[in-house]
């Protein structure tokens, strides 16, 4: 496996190695020594499985508690991914970024915790799939405003298209409005 450190160093794109041939493929998409001598020691404890259809735009989503670090990755189709740093105390306070991540490109993302995570589906539709390091805590669980001109994401929505958002997020709270973490 490749890790690539993104925009924001604790957010690390992974390539992982693919073996192919006339019958398919095969690829690792996790083994705990190779990530923890990359510098991801995470410990996971719940696999999330969600489909979407194009332009659906899920996120950005974080909880105070439990927060949760998610390795991110597509079975099928592709999608726009976004962190944005939550985390008071680190140099990348406020920051996002923002990787494609597609059945084909293969690529995973790994989101430590303190982040918000949202995506946009760029696909007729996607399966996307990403391990937690903590459980889903809906009591805990903030909505950070997806299209915040604060934060000024660069979603890849053409002109003249509407993203398809749930209730929840469309009324998600603006940056400064939001409870960060420490």
């Amino acid at each position: 496996m490749i890790f690539k450190r993104t925009c924001m160093p604790e957010v690390v794109l992974i390539e992982p190695q693919v073996f192919g041939d006339s019958r398919g493929f095969f690829m690792e998409t996790w083994e705990a020594r190779k990530f923890a001598e990359a510098g991801i020691p995470a410990h996971f404890v719940q696999d999330n499985h969600s489909r979407s259809s194009r332009w659906v735009l899920r996120g950005l989503h974080y909880q105070l508690q439990q927060t949760q670090g998610k390795l991110v990755r597509v079975g099928e189709g592709e999608v726009f991914d976004v962190a944005v740093d939550l985390r008071r105390s680190s140099p990348t306070f406020g920051q996002w970024a923002g990787e494609y991540l597609s059945a084909e490109n293969r690529r995973m993302l790994w989101i430590p915790p303190g982040f918000a995570h949202g995506f946009l589906v760029l696909s007729e539709r996607v399966d996307f799939i990403y391990k937690c390091t903590d459980y889903y805590d809906p009591a805990s669980e903030r909505t950070l405003l997806w299209n915040d001109p604060e934060l000024g994401i660069e979603w890849p929505i053409p002109a003249g298209v509407e993203a398809i958002v749930s209730e929840k997020d469309r009324h998600g709270l603006p940056w400064r409005s939001i409870e960060t973490l420490p």
